[in-house]
């Protein structure tokens, strides 16, 4: 064990990793889970150091620490750190101003009717949302942040936090030759260009073998069973990766679990129990699912899974009603 250790390269050729401090370790099978690195707020004049960038568990301490009574916090970014977080301050009497640049939070993956009751929820629970709007100046001034906008808003608070996405880590594989293109390239066997190197996680892209197209994928889940089946196939298992990942969020009192392909441009049917609150997202292409939204419905992650893998054609839409939600 190295624990603390940072490699700088290494050579596929020999088989070797160097560290910062010079020492060089040798493989025969290497693993890359380097992960991601969070985008950062790029100003003319830079901003001043204190943003958090929430990634890990030194950020959450970070934040928690300047989470005192009357405090007020400006998220930047309407994914899913920036909603989450939102949710997760307001509940702790934290004032939050939630600012990004589409018309409705998760707008990558929300269809418009559902992004905008999100949109109108949240305000209702009491954040600020500031939508298609973005920063272009972030000053800070006797502990107090000033972020001004491209509208001309001006947004005073005790915290900034910016959950902007992050970008995989691929300069150690690139340097070292591998292919990369949003990710280190990998084959099903979770194998690089190399034959005795792999990648898993955060930083993998990897042919979906059910969505018929190279994704990469960001949720532990995914990040869990690729390193599994990674292992074993540095063992000499020699599987392909057919698991299909599932990830999650919840918003105050709005959760959903989903799987597949979650993309608000595809043409969707939703199957609602109670409208934008509990019922299921089918997401088609070709009138086949790609993928599903469970929203506040539970214990179902198994059949949506199945009902994308049979790739079947569903026909009309409306025969999708009443297949998974009760």
């Amino acid at each position: 064990m190295a624990l603390g250790n940072e490699i700088v390269s290494f050579d596929p050729s020999s088989k070797s990793v160097s560290d910062f401090l010079g020492e060089v370790y040798t493989f025969h099978k290497l693993l890359l889970a380097t992960g991601g690195a969070p985008y950062k707020l790029e100003f003319n004049p830079p901003a001043p150091d204190g943003i958090n960038y929430f990634r890990n568990i030194d950020d959450y301490q970070n934040l928690l620490s300047q989470c005192k009574e009357n405090s007020s916090a400006t998220i930047v970014g309407g994914g899913f750190i920036g909603v989450e977080l939102a949710a997760a301050l307001t509940k702790n009497n934290i004032k939050t101003t939630l600012i990004f640049p589409e018309p409705w939070p998760c707008h990558r993956i929300f269809p418009a009717y559902l992004g905008l009751h999100i949109l109108d929820y949240y305000r209702k629970q009491g954040v600020t949302m500031i939508t298609e709007d973005k920063p272009v100046k972030v000053l800070k001034n006797e502990g107090i942040w000033n972020v001004e906008t491209v509208r001309g808003l001006h947004i005073e608070s005790n915290i900034v936090v910016a959950g902007i996405g992050i970008a995989p880590s691929t300069e150690l594989a690139g340097k070292a030759g591998l292919k990369t293109d949003n990710g280190i390239i990998v084959d099903a066997k979770l194998r690089t260009s190399h034959p005795d190197i792999y990648a898993a996680g955060d930083n993998a892209r990897y042919p979906d073998k059910w969505l018929g197209m190279n994704v990469r994928t960001e949720h532990w889940d995914n990040a869990l069973n690729q390193g599994k089946l990674a292992g074993r196939n540095m063992a000499g298992a020699n599987e392909s990766y057919q698991y299909m990942p599932y990830f999650f969020s919840d918003m105050f009192d709005f959760g959903f679990e989903a799987v597949g392909n979650i993309d608000s441009k595809l043409e969707t049917f939703a199957d609602w129990r109670e409208e934008n609150e509990k019922g299921v997202i089918y997401y088609l292409q070709g009138n086949k699912i790609k993928g599903i939204m469970l929203c506040n419905v539970w214990d179902k992650i198994g059949l949506a899974r199945t009902f994308i893998q049979k790739g079947e054609p569903v026909g009309a839409i409306a025969n999708l009603k009443n297949k998974i939600a009760e």
